[in-house]
């Protein structure tokens, strides 16, 4: 029987917290203006300081900022399903195309204090070089050995940096990896052995067959008291 994997929305869990395919429309034809420093770096910025910010995406953004920062044709406004489809949560979808694109989760509907930041592209990265994408062995190298949620259930691949390098961390960056799509199809065996509601060693010799990568990274601003 094939384990499924549920991806989960989550801000007010204390200790496991995770969380883009857009319709492609004709490109509008372009105006050209002069692109300021300011800009320049704006689009820059890809990195990701846990707890601090993502980019110019600071602890004290509100969506009037995003929209000058970004533009209004940037931004989507959006409801999300809070922990397990219970309540939910004012959102904001920033489209910057697929590598930098982010949503920012809010405190409530004023849009006026964001929570954390998920569903980054790859382009955004830690200071040690995390970001989507990143194989098990790298995290390995950055993080050391440390220990992880089992797949196939709500916390599925869920790191605990509280058992890594990275410990500083803890609170401030949730971190979820995924196996390759066809992994529990090519190896049923190693991926039932590191499933369901336990925790494994990243060391374990049943993740290599699997194709683990990073596949979710949440960046916590404004803890929920």
């Amino acid at each position: 029987m094939k384990f499924p994997i549920k991806r989960i929305a989550t801000t007010t869990l204390a200790v496991l917290l995770s969380y883009s395919a857009y319709p492609v429309f004709a490109a509008p034809q372009k105006i050209n203006r002069p692109v300021t420093v300011a800009q320049a770096k704006k689009f820059s910025d890809n990195l990701i300081i846990p707890g601090e910010r993502v980019g110019p995406v600071t602890r004290k953004t509100t969506k009037q900022d995003l929209v000058k920062l970004f533009g209004a044709s940037c931004l989507v406004d959006k409801s999300i399903s809070g922990p397990e489809g219970m309540g939910s949560f004012a959102a904001t979808q920033v489209n910057l195309g697929k590598e930098r694109s982010f949503l920012v989760v809010w405190s409530d509907n004023t849009r006026t204090k964001p929570l954390d930041v998920r569903n980054l592209g790859s382009a955004w990265k830690t200071p040690e070089g995390i970001s989507v994408g990143t194989s098990l062995s790298e995290l390995r190298k950055k993080l050391g050995n440390f220990q992880l949620a089992g797949l196939g259930w709500d916390f599925s691949g869920h790191i605990f940096l509280n058992t890594s390098r990275l410990s500083r961390y803890h609170g401030k960056l949730y971190l979820m990896v995924d196996a390759a799509p066809n992994a529990y199809e090519n190896y049923p065996k190693d991926y039932q052995a590191v499933s369901g509601d336990g925790t494994f060693s990243s060391s374990n010799p049943h993740w290599k067959p699997l194709g683990i990568r990073l596949a979710e990274i949440t960046v916590v601003l404004n803890p929920e008291e």
